[in-house]
């Protein structure tokens, strides 16, 4: 995407190929900074401590960790696993680290796994850029049909959490329709959760729209319910971090009210999401998908000022579950689907 004129992905590697470089998340949108990732651990504490968040990008952030584990002869299995628990919630991860470590254990030549690692790496990077851009392809309709339907009056559009380019490498996954629409001159305005406790959507979410000079609007998370019965909202469309085969999608904690209050208030909301994100081993997300507690320190306190009493104790859960029957669809790189087993199943058909 362009930042400043100036062209800007999320990771990539040195012209060595031997460091993989990322944005420091936790400084946007004061500081633009860049860090090297060396090794492995290097990798681990990036996606553990969230310089590098959103499914996508984890994913990809731990191919590159195999990359560097192969590079550094160290032991592969078991940092894999290392690079797998190091975010719980997040499917793409652990899919992504597989793909790399099945591809590089079918040789016993060292030279010839590095080249492995790193071809592998840089295809799931060039795929899930590619997913983001169809799904904004599709996702673009939608828009359009409500935009046809206000007469070209503003559509305005709520999204929960940061599901943009900097999740995502590029276009986003939620955000990649509102790009397509922004560029097809529709006029759209978006509503920007502030997304407690880390504020991605105030500071990242925020921060790229403008980048890119699409109208938004900041709101606390709470915010959402009003707006809706107001008919100040269109559609919501949110990312995930995983989705059942059969429609439950887990995406930052906040998502599952904002689903009640769409279902309550007759607006469409979709979840945005490449094939990676789906895991087709779960069928009960409430039940069955692991939903990481994070530090309660992250609730306590904002930029170092603490919020709350020293004592009050804090808890800090990172996701919730939405249920299918909130969801109005899917949209993916391969269309759009209802939030049903059948429906999914018909998209990809070769994992029925």
């Amino acid at each position: 995407m362009k930042v400043d004129n100036n062209d800007l992905r999320t990771i990539w590697l040195d012209e060595k190929e031997k460091v993989v470089k990322i944005i420091d998340q936790r400084l946007l949108p004061h500081k633009l900074v860049i860090v090297d990732l060396k090794t492995s651990d290097d990798i681990i504490y990036a996606i553990k401590n969230m310089l590098v968040r959103g499914a996508p990008l984890i994913g990809v952030t731990g191919a590159f960790g195999v990359y560097l584990a192969v590079l550094n002869n160290e032991d592969i299995k078991i940092t894999c696993d290392k690079i797998k628990s190091a975010r719980p919630t997040a499917v793409n991860l652990s899919w992504a680290v597989d793909k790399v470590l099945s591809k590089i254990l079918k040789t016993d030549s060292y030279i010839e796994k590095i080249k492995i690692a790193k071809e592998t790496a840089y295809e799931i990077t060039e795929d899930e850029v590619q997913n983001c851009k169809k799904i904004g392809e599709y996702g673009l309709k939608l828009i359009k049909d409500i935009s046809l339907k206000k007469n070209g009056e503003t559509v305005n559009i709520l999204t929960h959490c940061n599901a943009g380019w900097l999740a995502c490498i590029e276009y986003g996954t939620a955000t990649a329709p509102i790009y397509a629409a922004f560029d097809a001159g529709i006029n759209i305005h978006v509503w920007v959760d502030e997304t407690r406790p880390l504020n991605q959507g105030a500071r990242l979410t925020a921060w790229e729209l403008g980048k890119y000079g699409i109208p938004h609007t900041i709101i606390c998370d709470n915010a959402g319910g009003h707006i809706m019965q107001h008919n100040m909202v269109d559609i919501a469309i949110v990312g995930a971090d995983r989705v059942t085969y059969t429609g439950d999608a887990a995406n930052k904690i906040g998502t599952y009210l904002k689903a009640l209050s769409a279902k309550d208030n007759g607006i469409p909301f979709y979840v945005a999401l490449p094939s990676s994100t789906f895991d087709w081993n779960i069928k009960d997300g409430v039940k069955e998908i692991p939903i990481e507690e994070r530090n309660p320190d992250e609730v306590r306190y904002m930029e170092g000022l603490l919020l709350t009493p020293k004592d009050s104790s804090c808890a800090n859960f990172a996701f919730d579950v939405t249920p299918r029957h909130l969801i109005t669809g899917f949209i993916t790189e391969r269309g759009i689907c209802k939030a049903s087993e059948d429906d999914i199943m018909k998209l990809f058909p070769e994992k029925a």
